[in-house]
């Protein structure tokens, strides 16, 4: 099983694409949010005025570090979905949080791209995320407790990808973290 990690995905606020709706990065449009779709329980939605945005120390501290440790949450507001094998475009309908803002947040194991390398599969059927600029350090108290990565959405497969607006922050904890977590027990690997 791959490290969990925390995503954020969300819309950059630009003009949008020119590239058809299936390939571009936009988020589906109002007609697609109120097709008929088949009943299922609905997902819990905050009262008008209400938001859900964490900062980035909460996402790290509180959600992905009480995620990894197996402890359960008082609200169920970040669902588990394997972000990289769906679209972006299809995320909003993932999310357990259903609310006008166009960010989505999601627990996400991680996958490696080959079996002992440490580079990552972020690619999906119709394009990949790929990361921009460098890691930035979440910190507590002047204490690093995680690691923030950008990274941008680009149709098609690299390296002639088009890049969209899709944005997606990925966050996980620095090993010292995850240690303390687990009540300092270490993983021994053979």
């Amino acid at each position: 099983m791959g490290r969990e990690s925390l995503v954020a995905a969300q819309r950059a606020m630009a003009a949008p694409p020119t590239s058809p709706p299936s390939l571009s990065l936009s988020v589906p449009s109002e007609k697609t949010r109120l097709a008929p779709q088949a009943k299922t329980p609905a997902a819990p939605t905050l009262a008008p005025g209400f938001r859900f945005h964490p900062t980035d120390e909460e996402l790290v501290i509180y959600y992905l570090k009480r995620k990894v440790c197996g402890k359960t949450f008082r609200f169920n507001a970040i669902t588990e979905v394997d972000v990289y094998k769906s679209e972006p475009w299809d995320l909003g309908d993932k999310s357990s949080l259903k609310s006008r803002d166009q960010e989505y947040y999601f627990f996400s194991a991680l996958d490696k791209k080959y079996g002992n390398g440490a580079r990552m599969n972020r690619a999906t059927n119709q394009g990949y995320w790929k990361a921009t600029g460098n890691d930035r350090p979440v910190k507590r108290d002047s204490k690093t407790v995680g690691l923030k990565k950008t990274l941008v959405f680009h149709s098609g497969r690299a390296p002639d990808g088009k890049r969209t607006n899709w944005v997606m922050h990925e966050y996980r904890l620095v090993e010292e973290e995850l240690e303390r977590g687990r009540g300092g027990a270490t993983q021994v690997r053979p």
